[in-house]
């Protein structure tokens, strides 16, 4: 990180310039610290593209961002199908596209191609997404990981283990299955810059977290197993504890455009254990820089989504 500039600390989203031309795409942008970017960017006249399940959440979400030029395109990160066909559409180049939606700490279950659900939509869905869409973006790609990455690990690293982990085989722990789909995300990060490096692609991937941000991720493994109470109290707890989404993404908005960051830098919060605060350089445990484990995660993606980044 010696060469790369420092972010200065109190950096918010009044810093960001006029963004008059510059083109983004937000995937999961409906809800929490992607509606809120998406926002800040729209406000700084920037044209933003945000990803949505269907129709009726991309106009509510539209309307909540404000005026603006935005647009939406509709995904479902738990379907390839779905993946393929809105990178079809992507027929203009983004100077950022932003990987930022995701589901939390799930009970299990399986996507529509037999991925295990925090797996495939955090990851694969993705690796996907970005990989078919590759040669449309310009500048930067901004990948959403979390402090959680920390309890996640894919076994004995091997091709097998990860393998297992991404079709659900095996015992399941939705948090430290989500903790490992978070891992998978910094994995990605550091695997993409070596490729860029190599193949001289035009974007540099930058990975962020929000630290803990009041959002509707929390609630939604407590919405999905109807558990009204459990919610309820998530939320309240949120609301004591978290910082506001529109604070949680100034990490993901620096990353978008604070001019002079390197490829594979790690941008969260500044404040106590990197849980709320402005936005500054940070570092990964070790394992997320782990090499052998990184083109072994990115082999398995490969062959899992059947989409080639070469």
């Amino acid at each position: 990180m010696s060469n790369a500039i420092a972010i200065p600390d109190n950096w918010t989203a009044t810093d960001i310039p006029d963004l008059t031309g510059k083109r983004f795409l937000i995937t999961g942008a409906t809800s929490g610290i992607g509606l809120a970017a998406a926002s800040e960017l729209a406000r700084r006249n920037a044209q933003v593209v945000i990803t949505a399940r269907s129709v009726e959440k991309a106009r509510e979400a539209i309307k909540k961002i404000g005026p603006g030029l935005v647009d939406y395109l509709l995904m479902d990160l738990t379907d390839l199908d779905s993946v393929r066909k809105a990178a079809a559409r992507v027929d203009r180049a983004f100077d950022v596209v932003v990987l930022n939606a995701g589901v939390m700490a799930t009970p299990f279950m399986k996507t529509t191609d037999g991925f295990e659900l925090q797996m495939g939509t955090n990851h694969l869905g993705h690796f996907a997404f970005a990989g078919l869409i590759k040669n449309q973006i310009k500048d930067r790609l901004v990948v959403v990981s979390s402090f959680a990455h920390k309890m996640g690990n894919f076994g004995d690293n091997s091709i097998d283990s990860i393998n297992n982990m991404c079709l659900g085989i095996g015992k399941y722990q939705k948090w430290p299955v989500y903790g490992s789909t978070k891992l998978a995300n910094l994995l990605f990060v550091a695997e993409l810059e070596r490729l860029r490096i190599t193949n001289k692609w035009s974007f540099i991937p930058i990975a962020v977290h929000p630290g803990y941000s009041d959002t509707n991720l929390q609630a939604v493994a407590s919405q999905m197993r109807g558990a009204a109470m459990e919610e309820k109290v998530t939320m309240a707890i949120n609301k004591v504890l978290a910082q506001p989404a529109k604070q949680g993404a100034l990490p993901t908005l620096a990353a978008c455009v604070y001019p002079g960051l390197i490829g594979a830098s790690f941008i969260g919060p500044n404040g106590f254990l990197e849980m709320r605060g402005t936005p500054k350089l940070t570092r990964a445990r070790a394992l997320a820089y782990d090499q052998v484990l990184a083109k072994n995660l990115w082999t398995v993606s490969e062959e899992l989504t059947k989409v080639s980044w070469n």
